[in-house]
């Protein structure tokens, strides 16, 4: 009698081990296939600081460019804003933005390093956007920025 009941958990624990396998099996595949991968489901995000809006944005995989529509809402005056990454420098001409402006600011990846189709992350070429206050002192924000990569 002893030994039945024995057997029989025996039997349900490898039936409920061999099902937990082939469910973790599965789900292996899926994230090695990328079928899992949350940068898929992440939205487009552009972040600078509080103050500095971005209105809109484009990582252009054609051209090689990183545009950023910015807008001031500082309080005064920007003069010389440029946008610039780790990977390259600043490679934009400078642009003044009023207070309650926006200006496009552009600058070049440098190299061609951008994919069409592929995700732009800040987090791997740390874009920053330097500036100065009209009649004050320079300033650099770190911008935070992701984004799909357009033609």
């Amino acid at each position: 009698m002893m030994k039945k009941r024995g057997q029989a958990a025996m039997e349900f624990l490898m039936t409920y081990g061999w099902a937990l396998l082939v469910v973790l099996v599965a789900i292996g595949a899926l994230a090695f296939f990328g079928v899992l991968s949350p940068a898929k489901f992440l939205p487009s995000v552009c972040t600078i600081s509080p103050g500095l809006h971005c209105n809109d944005f484009k990582v252009d995989g054609g051209a090689d460019t990183i545009t950023i529509n910015v807008q001031n809402g500082l309080g005064s005056g920007l003069a010389t804003v440029t946008l610039g990454s780790d990977s390259c420098g600043t490679t934009a001409t400078p642009v003044a933005i009023p207070e309650g402006d926006s200006v496009n600011v552009v600058t070049d990846t440098c190299g061609g390093s951008l994919v069409v189709g592929e995700r732009y992350s800040g987090a791997d070429d740390v874009l920053t956007l330097s500036y100065q206050v009209t009649g004050g002192l320079p300033h650099s924000k770190v911008v935070n920025l992701v984004s799909q990569v357009e033609a």
